[in-house]
């Protein structure tokens, strides 16, 4: 990856901020001197447990609409959305720089010469200073990872692997079409390519235990990732698993119990890693529940007072780590 050093284990830079655990704001400022914030694309590409390449239906949790605003309305060009999304982020937020996110469905899963012309139509705006792109770890041919490659090389670049999880069984559930090995051959052919590595992790998954979620983060950081994005189960309408939670079949994750799984997560993985994300949630239209997850402000206030509480920080039992050092 070409992000700059990572802080020393023994004194991320990080904890000289007063924060337990390296939050994705906080490496943003670090490596871009502001704000920075993702705006969403819509490049209108589909997936292979979609189309019948690998299964059909897609995944059982997973109503594109719900993740992205650009999947809501009409497609627009790639210029086009990423105006009208620096448009309204601009109303919430003081920030001239911005990350082109192609967010919606698997945006590497085409031929070359199409991703490339999405690609560079991103980053032809003169307030993108980088770009992330969300995909399956069975999408990433080489060709395509040599496509990345190169972007890599002439700007910030964050690759998504939506890993989910590691155990085999909870990936048959979601109907995703592959299994774990497909993550750990993807994430091995995509090391040392000179962009950051992310994977998406869900807590919360029926049938998995406690220690099934914490392994599933003890993965991730033995595939010695940059980043990880982790949510918690959430159900939308038009979804196999709103029917699943209509019907009584599937509990979803509560409030206090997420945020103890999340913060047993946080301890084993490595200090230099960034946490991107920490919940998930989706517009009210489309929402059914947990209904705790659409207050952001509160789950994040939640989060820093356990971690002040149990005295704990991310990689806390890690390898090689060391004792938090009061600010």
């Amino acid at each position: 990856m070409n992000i700059g050093e990572n802080p020393s284990i023994g004194d991320p830079a990080w904890r000289a901020d007063g924060l337990r655990y390296h939050a994705y704001n906080f490496f943003l400022r670090q490596k871009f001197g502001a704000r920075v914030q993702k705006v969403s694309i819509d490049a209108g590409f589909t997936c292979p447990n979609v189309d019948g390449t690998v299964a059909v239906g897609g995944c059982t949790f997973c109503d594109n609409r719900s993740f992205s605003p650009s999947r809501r309305v009409r497609r627009r060009d790639v210029l086009e959305q990423i105006n009208d999304g620096i448009s309204r982020l601009k109303m919430r937020y003081v920030c001239d720089q911005f990350i082109a996110y192609f967010q919606p469905a698997t945006n590497t899963y085409g031929e070359v010469s199409k991703l490339r012309a999405l690609y560079e139509r991103a980053l032809e705006h003169p307030q993108v200073v980088g770009m992330a792109i969300g995909t399956r770890p069975d999408a990433v041919p080489d060709d395509v990872l040599d496509l990345l490659t190169e972007i890599g090389q002439r700007t910030y670049l964050s690759v998504e692997y939506g890993m989910q999880t590691m155990h085999d069984r909870s990936l048959d559930w979601m109907n995703r079409g592959h299994h774990h090995d497909a993550m750990i051959d993807a994430i091995a052919r995509s090391q040392n390519r000179g962009f950051e590595i992310c994977a998406h992790l869900i807590l919360g998954l029926p049938g998995e235990s406690h220690d099934d979620m914490v392994d599933s983060a003890k993965e991730v950081a033995r595939l010695g990732l940059d980043a990880v994005k982790i949510h918690n189960l959430y159900a939308v309408h038009h979804t196999k698993l709103a029917d699943q939670v209509a019907a009584g079949e599937v509990q979803l994750m509560g409030l206090d119990d997420y945020i103890q799984t999340l913060i047993d997560c946080l301890e084993v993985l490595p200090p230099s890693m960034i946490v991107e994300r920490i919940s998930g949630d989706a517009p009210p239209d489309y929402f059914i529940g947990p209904d705790w997850c659409l207050d952001k402000p509160a789950v994040l206030k939640k989060l820093k007072e356990e971690l002040e509480r149990r005295d704990t920080w991310q990689g806390k039992f890690a390898a090689n780590s060391q004792p938090l050092s009061t600010p």
